[in-house]
């Protein structure tokens, strides 16, 4: 395999990516710091580690991208609001005060700052690293914020200790707040007590919903976290923060052609075969309306142009990371490998899981050279609580059948049942209601809070019918590496 290196040599040869246009620089129009102008400014700046210039690393401001030369040095021609850079492997990410990582420059169009220096500190090798995902915190209030604070941040700091995840970086994927964005800064409070460094993803929950137009929405959420796209390399994966929402007073999910041009310039600097890591916050593709028996899929729940991301990433072994939609789903679509991801919040902090049943929780991801492992981690719950099994004729399930949720469930897991302790093969999969999240949801008159709130079908039900003379059912469930959990129940 080529040294990313090297290719990265080859590609700063050929890529149409490095053209910078020969253009007249034209004056400032405006000194609002919103506003994107016509008028183009040529920046530069050195990248450096401990003082020494770092050749190949990519820099872009959002539509060009360049690689620094032998020297460490980088220029642009730039009409944009930030310029940043794609951290190289084997350096630390750094990190704003607020714990955020810190990878950009805001561009001081007014003062016509034009030198934008990044200094980057070696890490070592991060072959093996690990990366947490938060979806869908989505505080509304104080008291959101404070199950965030007292919930889920403890857990991940005791599952980071206990399960001693290494060169760990965390990324909130999207609808970090939930229309209220005066608790941006509560949410850095939070992620800065984490101790580790974290990436955001812009959700629909997280844009200005009194802008007139998708552009100017993601602002305010750039005041705080830097620009709403970019990349950045961990060991052998090249990882990617898409904006897959399109504001317009309503949203759906779709990705913008300056964005798609952006992404193709990026992975331009990426050997062909290589791992690439998406996250976004809307996925590309659910199976939701096949579940609900829609006959038109509904374009909040999807991205509705996913063909041209498609395109762009034919050539690499592709995982697109997302949130959005409350209930987790792991799937492949177009030979890519989809994860929606069960939400922090669960059902928006109403209670303790998704409307599909899986726990209130976060994603650990474990990396090791190009192989990618991942569990779900449930909040204040044991790592190896990866199921959930209802026993027959009682209170939440009245059928005659055994029923377990198995949230992480894919094609590649077996979920098996014993009764009294001999097997009796494979539980049947079918579409279907979690019982708890039915009873905790479907009765809007338990619901003190957001009533609009449902229960939806999922597709990691599994059923079984003990004999009438059973006395225990063990459900097993093997994961695609091999790893076994159990939950037995006596009847």
């Amino acid at each position: 395999m080529i040294k990313r290196r090297d290719f990265l040599k080859t590609a700063a040869l050929s890529s149409a990516a490095l053209v910078i246009p020969n253009i007249n620089i034209a004056q400032p129009q405006t000194d609002s710091k919103y506003l994107l102008n016509n008028s183009f400014l040529r920046i530069n700046g050195i990248v450096t580690a401990d003082g020494n210039p770092l050749k190949n690393v990519v820099v872009s401001d959002g539509e060009t991208v360049v690689i620094t030369d032998e020297n460490g040095n980088y220029e642009l021609i730039t009409k944009n609001r930030f310029v940043f850079i794609s951290i190289p492997s084997g350096y630390k990410i750094p990190q704003n005060e607020t714990g955020t990582a810190l990878f950009y420059k805001e561009i001081d169009r007014k003062k016509r700052i034009s030198f934008y220096p990044f200094e980057l500190e070696k890490s070592g090798d991060d072959t093996s690293h690990s990366f947490i995902v938060f979806a869908d915190p989505q505080t509304l209030d104080a008291q959101d914020m404070v199950r965030f604070k007292t919930e889920t941040i403890p857990d991940l700091k005791l599952t980071i200790k206990d399960e001693n995840l290494k060169n760990v970086f965390g990324v909130s994927n999207g609808d970090i707040v939930f229309d209220n964005l005066k608790l941006y800064p509560d949410y850095q409070e939070r992620v800065k007590e984490s101790g580790i460094p974290f990436f955001q993803v812009l959700g629909n929950h997280d844009v200005d919903k009194k802008a007139k137009t998708d552009e100017t929405s993601v602002n305010v959420f750039e005041d705080y976290f830097g620009p709403a796209y970019y990349s950045f390399n961990r060991g052998n994966i090249h990882y990617v923060v898409l904006d897959d929402i399109f504001w317009f007073g309503g949203y759906m999910g779709y990705l913008n052609q300056k964005m798609l041009d952006w992404l193709k310039n990026d992975l331009a600097f990426v050997e062909k075969g290589e791992t690439v890591v998406i996250f976004s916050h809307i996925p590309p593709y659910t199976t939701q309306a096949l579940r609900n028996g829609d006959k038109k899929e509904n374009d909040r729940l999807r991205i509705v142009n996913k063909e041209l991301l498609y395109d762009l990433l034919r050539d690499y072994k592709s995982y697109l990371i997302c949130g959005h939609t409350h209930e987790s789903q792991y799937l492949q679509d177009d030979s890519i490998d989809v994860h929606v991801c069960g939400a922090v919040c669960g059902a928006w902090w109403t209670s303790d899981i998704c409307i599909d049943g899986t726990p209130n929780g976060y994603s650990i991801y474990t990396v090791n050279g190009v192989s990618i492992s991942w569990k779900y981690k449930s909040t204040r719950k044991p790592i190896n609580h990866q199921l959930r099994v209802y026993k027959p004729l009682s209170e939440l399930n009245k059928t005659d059948e055994i029923i377990a949720n198995v949230w992480c469930y894919d094609k590649n897991w077996k979920i098996e049942w014993f009764e009294d302790d001999v097997l009796k093969g494979e539980m049947e999969n079918r579409i279907d209601f979690d019982p708890l999240s039915k009873s905790l949801y479907d009765d809007k008159d338990k619901l003190t809070r957001h009533k609009w709130i449902s229960p939806v079908k999922n597709d990691h039900m599994f059923f079984a019918k003990p004999s009438k003379t059973a006395k225990t059912i063990t459900v097993k469930v093997t994961d695609r590496w091999g790893n076994i959990f159990k939950e037995s129940i006596d009847l």
